[in-house]
């Protein structure tokens, strides 16, 4: 059995990553990047040269090769076959083409399995696109993080450089379109997630409601323990 799950969902650009590692980080607890994961097998796919726009060429070689995701908040390392690849996740070339890898059903398939044993192992906070509503739906904890497009684009022009705000604009708009839209786990809130919209709120503050909302979360679930052993015990009481 697991104990906490927060389940972090929301769009490219508002706040996914600094927020989800900065609540397990005060938390004490494991943390998880899913689109890492998704990333990571796209990179590998342009090193071996697949024809990203061909699914079943994606599909038909997704299970070769071996990712392996660190689950440190304050260094979540991502391993593909033994080699560190960290940084060139994250370069332009995987970040035009995630979306594609990420669409094939047989993509999702494999790695939301090696999600679910990661967070089967305890306490943790996974950040994702569908979390809440395909890899763990009986979170403790559901929230969906969103914010303008003005606020996204400036967050993420901020963090490559020599992009600009209206490119970065233009292109979430259409990786949020296909991730919206994608037949296989589309983006989408899930049942009993609270939405929280970041745009006019620090990264502080952020973690800071977050923290907020599992406290709340274990005092109820806390309650709810302590009602069923109060009636467990009148139940005996009544017998007796």
């Amino acid at each position: 059995m697991t104990g906490l799950v927060v389940a972090m969902d929301g769009p490219s650009g508002s706040g996914k990553s600094s927020v989800s590692r900065g609540v397990a980080r005060a938390l004490g607890v494991r943390y998880l990047d899913t689109g890492a994961m998704y990333r990571a097998m796209t990179w590998w796919m342009l090193q071996q040269g697949v024809d990203l726009a061909d699914p079943a060429a994606i599909a038909a070689r997704c299970a070769e090769p071996r990712i392996e995701s660190g689950t440190d908040p304050d260094g979540p390392a991502i391993h593909v076959d033994g080699v560190d690849v960290g940084g060139p996740i994250r370069e332009a070339d995987v970040t035009g083409a995630v979306s594609a890898v990420s669409a094939v059903p047989e993509v999702r398939a494999r790695l939301v399995a090696l999600q679910r044993e990661i967070i089967g192992g305890g306490d943790i906070v996974v950040e994702g696109r569908d979390i809440g509503t395909v890899v763990w739906p009986s979170a403790t904890l559901k929230v969906y993080l969103t914010a303008s497009a003005e606020a996204r684009a400036r967050r993420r022009s901020a963090e490559v450089t020599g992009s600009t705000v209206e490119a970065q604009q233009a292109a979430m708009a259409t990786r949020d379109k296909l991730d919206s839209t994608r037949k296989a786990d589309p983006l989408s809130m899930a049942d009993g997630a609270i939405e929280l919209d970041t745009t006019e709120l620090t990264l502080e503050e952020v973690i800071a409601e977050v923290l907020r909302l599992v406290a709340k979360r274990r005092s109820s679930e806390a309650e709810s323990e302590a009602d069923e052993l109060r009636s467990g015990r009148d139940h005996i009481r009544e017998r007796t």
